[in-house]
C-alpha cells in the first residue's frame, strides 16, 4: 500500500525549495541604488575605473616598446628607458581611458533618464556623443567619423553582450 505521507527523500526537500520568503531590500541597500542611479556618480566612477584599465594597458603596451638604439646600451639603461616608457604609456592611456568613460557614461545616463527607457539606443548616441568628443579636435569630418564609429562599436558591443533583449 501506498504510505500518504511523503517520503524523507525529494519531497519535502523540493516543496521548501520552492516557496521562498520575499525579503525586502535593507536601508543600506536602497541608499546605494539611489547612489548609483545618479549621473554623476556613476560618471566619476567610470572614469576612474576607465583611467585604472589605462594604467594596465599603458603598462602592458609599454613593456613591448623596443628602444632603438637598444645594441648600444647597456642593460641599466634598458631597464631605465623601458620604465620611463611604460610610465608616459600609463599615463597616455589613463587619462584617454578616463575621458572615455566618463564621456560615455555621462551620455548614456543623460540620454537615458531623458527617454527615460533602458535599450540599445541610449548605447548608440553615448557612443556618437563619445567619439565626436574624442575626435573632435581633427576638425568636423574626423568628429562625423569618430561618432558613426563609436557608435558602432558601441552597439556592437551591447548586441554582443546582450544587455538589452
Amino acid at each position: 500500500m501506498a504510505s500518504p505521507e511523503p517520503s524523507a527523500g525529494g519531497d519535502a526537500a523540493s516543496q521548501s525549495a520552492a516557496v521562498q520568503p520575499l525579503q525586502l531590500p535593507t536601508p543600506e541597500e536602497i541608499k546605494g541604488q539611489e547612489m548609483m542611479n545618479n549621473c554623476a556618480v556613476r560618471s566619476v566612477l567610470s572614469g576612474v575605473m576607465g583611467g585604472g584599465l589605462g594604467v594596465l594597458m599603458g603598462l602592458f603596451f609599454g613593456a613591448l616598446e623596443n628602444p632603438i638604439m637598444s645594441e648600444e646600451m647597456t642593460a641599466r639603461q634598458q631597464i631605465v628607458y623601458q620604465a620611463k616608457q611604460m610610465g608616459r604609456k600609463s599615463m597616455s592611456h589613463a587619462k584617454t581611458f578616463a575621458v572615455m568613460g566618463l564621456i560615455f557614461s555621462a551620455a548614456e545616463c543623460v540620454v537615458e533618464k531623458a527617454r527615460a527607457k533602458h535599450d540599445i539606443t541610449n548605447s548608440a548616441v553615448a557612443g556618437c556623443v563619445t567619439g565626436g568628443a574624442l575626435a573632435a579636435k581633427g576638425g568636423p569630418q574626423a568628429t562625423c567619423i569618430g561618432c558613426v564609429g563609436f557608435g558602432a562599436f558601441s552597439v556592437a558591443i551591447e548586441k554582443f553582450m546582450e544587455r538589452h533583449t
